[in-house]
């Protein structure tokens, strides 16, 4: 008697407190908000009720509603946004408990993504395939995204900025956004660079563009690359005419001795956070690729994700121990959004003017209020609270995908926990004991609605079965059913290994 006499109704979504079970009314709550998201009557831009007003309608306390809220906003389906309230900003297609196996017959169209080698629109045939679950690599928690600091950010620069300053920017980029990032760069990597270093790009792309063009002219038509590495990178160097001889990488990262070998005249290094390995380049190794650079090697570092660490220290960035043998790239790809394509180039002085020539001739320079806006939040400090927030988040998520790893493949070795936003899952003994490449795994689990990578995807020397699987943009419970999925194929594979041999 004593829940139902203290337990209201609200005529928002005709929700009815005394429905709630003993005991778990934030739980009730928070399911029966996210279903109102899914099915639409909660859609992208609604407001929620203050929770004040809610628990008062509802006759719980507010400490009930704070934490359903709560539960959404790691989910991904709203964003608190101070005075402007509790706003849906996302509706992820439902997920049932338990995904079903695929029934039997043809694969559907998306299998033909992992037919033969991966082609030059392999990523955007990934994005554009439908799944549940998206456990890529590379993605930030894009339902994260500082839209009510941005839009503060906006509206003071639109305030403030004078009409001469709509017209056409610097190719180098606009000098506020310049000098913020120099400011970023030495607080936050280590870097001492002036405002006339940094040229700024549309992300480490184009920064790789930039990169092969001035090399090229100069007669380098080669950049190593680690392997495992990228593929994104790869074919980046590639489709602008330049060679990528493969360099093994071991726990401790590039082989410096296997790089001499080559005969490459520069090298592309992700040395924080070793893609997709998650190894951080040794000390032995640092020095050993510092005598090659001195020699006349370049090295082009790829800082992509070294803002993103959890529980170890910061690892310095090699620009800032060789800045005139160190092409330095780096974007808020990774802590903000992808979609800004706003990122920033240092080179050696002598590469200096042509890059600004090609960044000229490509595109005039990026567009201008993006930068200006950028700045000031790098400036006032609400880019790195924001990096705070998102630190811990992806700590929650990391932790999910370990703990859902080890229940559910327990013969998986687990790589690069301590950054990233993602982790590389390797099988000493193959996947499961079914044999099945990784390339076989990945199809099958697209076909089954969750979206993963396989290793063999960023290897060109000979490596073992592995998975990379991103964590920052899913919420714990998604990370949990997608690795189930993983685990039900690797068994299913297994038992059928075993059924063909007992024949």
């Amino acid at each position: 008697m004593f829940e139902q006499t203290n337990t209201g109704g609200s005529d928002f979504l005709q929700l009815d407190a005394r429905q709630a079970p003993p005991g778990g009314l934030a739980h009730w709550l928070a399911d029966r908000l996210r279903r109102a998201v899914a099915d639409g009557r909660l859609p992208v831009g609604s407001r929620l009720p203050p929770s004040r007003v809610l628990a008062a309608e509802l006759r719980v306390s507010r400490g009930v509603v704070t934490e359903a809220y709560r539960r959404l906003a790691e989910d991904g389906h709203v964003s608190g946004r101070g005075r402007g309230g509790t706003v849906v900003v996302a509706a992820p297609v439902a997920v049932s408990p338990a995904v079903p196996p695929r029934p039997a017959g043809p694969a559907p169209e998306d299998g033909a993504l992992f037919r033969g080698a991966p082609g030059a629109d392999v990523f955007e045939a990934m994005r554009a395939s439908a799944a549940r679950i998206d456990l890529s690599p590379g993605l930030p928690d894009l339902a994260a995204f500082p839209r009510a600091a941005w839009l503060r950010a906006e509206r003071a620069v639109l305030g403030e900025l004078a009409a001469t300053e709509l017209g056409y920017g610097d190719p180098r980029g606009a000098p506020v956004l310049r000098r913020a990032v120099a400011g970023w760069l030495a607080r936050n990597r280590g870097i001492r660079a002036a405002p006339e270093d940094v040229v700024i790009v549309a992300g480490v792309a184009q920064a790789l563009a930039l990169l092969a063009l001035v090399l090229r002219d100069e007669g380098k038509d080669a950049v190593a690359v680690e392997d495992p590495g990228s593929l994104g990178v790869r074919q980046q160097l590639r489709g602008w005419g330049v060679r990528t001889p493969p360099v093994p990488v071991d726990a401790e990262g590039l082989r410096v001795d296997a790089l001499r070998q080559s005969g490459a005249p520069a090298v592309l290094l992700t040395p924080a956070h070793q893609f997709p390995t998650g190894v951080v380049l040794g000390g032995e190794r640092r020095r050993a690729v510092r005598r090659w650079a001195e020699e006349g090697g370049l090295v082009l570092e790829d800082d992509y994700d070294a803002e993103h660490r959890y529980g170890r220290p910061p690892v310095a960035a090699l620009r800032a121990l060789l800045p005139e043998h160190v092409c330095y790239a780096g974007s808020v790809s990774k802590v903000l959004a992808p979609a800004l394509r706003v990122g920033w180039l240092l080179v050696p002085r002598r590469y200096r003017d042509a890059v600004v020539d090609a960044k000229r001739l490509m595109d005039l320079g990026n567009a201008v209020l993006p930068q200006v806006v950028l700045a000031r939040l790098m400036e006032s400090g609400e880019l790195e609270r924001h990096l705070r927030a998102l630190r811990r988040r992806h700590r929650r998520r990391r932790d999910a995908m370990v703990s859902a790893i080890a229940e559910e493949l327990p013969g998986a070795v687990v790589h690069g926990t301590a950054a990233g936003l993602h982790l590389l899952v390797t099988f000493d003994d193959g996947l499961g004991t079914g044999g099945l490449s990784d390339v076989e795994v990945a199809a099958e689990a697209l076909a089954r609605g969750v979206k993963a990578q396989p290793l063999s995807w960023h290897a060109r020397l000979p490596t073992g079965p592995g998975l990379v699987l991103g964590y920052a943009a899913c919420a714990p419970t998604r990370i949990r059913q997608g690795v189930a999925v993983l685990g039900d194929i690797l068994r299913d594979g297994g038992a059928r290994h075993s059924r063909r041999h007992s024949r």
